[in-house]
């Protein structure tokens, strides 16, 4: 186990504005574990997502069982990399309770890349077909209007990733 104190990075940022690039890049770190949002709700609920409501939905079921074993882990001196979008100011409260309850150091890594260079991104990964999920513009335009820009009063250590 490593000596230093254990870490936890979230990543807020649009889609495709690199967040599961950046936490691949942050995991190789050691002692380090990459939690991601979209392979577990691929793997548990990918046939019960149709709609944002569905979303909504199954991705609050997995943060009410992910919470305590993210404080495990941290407990046990490993960072973790949460590749869950803190993309909204209920979403960061949740992470939050971890960061509290678990006394754990934690970077927020805020992306900042424009829309058009996301969609761009977006149609690129969904003609791969290399990624658990599929989105399209409206769609993206539609999780976009839930976006919201940390404020300080939430008590986040925020390092700005800005794309050029």
């Amino acid at each position: 186990m490593t000596t230093d104190a254990p870490v936890l990075h979230l990543l807020c940022g649009k889609a495709a504005s690199g967040k599961s690039t950046l936490a691949a890049q942050l995991a190789d770190a050691p002692h380090t574990v990459l939690l991601s949002e979209d392979a577990w709700l691929s793997a548990l609920f990918g046939e019960q997502m149709e709609t944002l409501k569905d979303y909504a939905h199954v991705s609050a079921k997995l943060r009410a069982v992910m919470a305590p074993h993210i404080v495990e882990l941290l407990g046990a001196g490993l960072c973790v990399v949460l590749d869950f979008p803190a993309n909204t100011k209920e979403t960061r409260q949740w992470m939050r309770g971890i960061i509290d309850t678990s006394g754990a150091a934690h970077e927020l890594h805020l992306l900042d890349v424009a829309d058009d260079v996301c969609k761009a991104r977006l149609r690129a990964r969904n003609a791969s077909g290399n990624h658990a999920f599929s989105v399209t513009d409206e769609q993206f335009d539609r999780l976009a209007a839930y976006f919201s820009i940390p404020s300080e009063d939430e008590g986040f250590t925020i390092r700005h990733h800005a794309s050029g």
